[in-house]
């Protein structure tokens, strides 16, 4: 629904659907718009970000990684969305729909 829209709405609506490592959701986006290699991880990484900033994602899990799948001896994160999140993803929908 959100593909082809800003990358942060789509982000929303991808953590409306589940909870997402910061590894796996990131090619996610990366493949969707193109964003191929580090420069489009760190993008997409600082988006993520943001929206925690914002308040819409929330952090609830961090680990190492130490097997370097997304970014070796680096810090990555669990997130889900939070109320306010869902609440900023819903008026999206009904913006984008009209």
């Amino acid at each position: 629904m959100m593909e082809g829209e800003p990358i942060k709405f789509r982000i929303l609506e991808l953590f409306n659907e589940k909870e997402w490592w910061l590894q796996d959701i990131v090619p996610v986006i990366q493949k969707e718009y193109n964003m191929a290699g580090d420069y489009g991880r760190g993008v997409v990484t600082y988006d993520i970000t943001e929206l925690v900033s914002a308040g819409f994602l929330s952090e609830e899990e961090s680990k190492i990684d130490t097997e370097g799948k997304f970014w070796k001896d680096h810090l990555i994160h669990r997130y889900k969305m939070t109320a306010l999140g869902k609440d900023m993803y819903q008026e999206i929908v009904h913006r984008v729909s009209k």
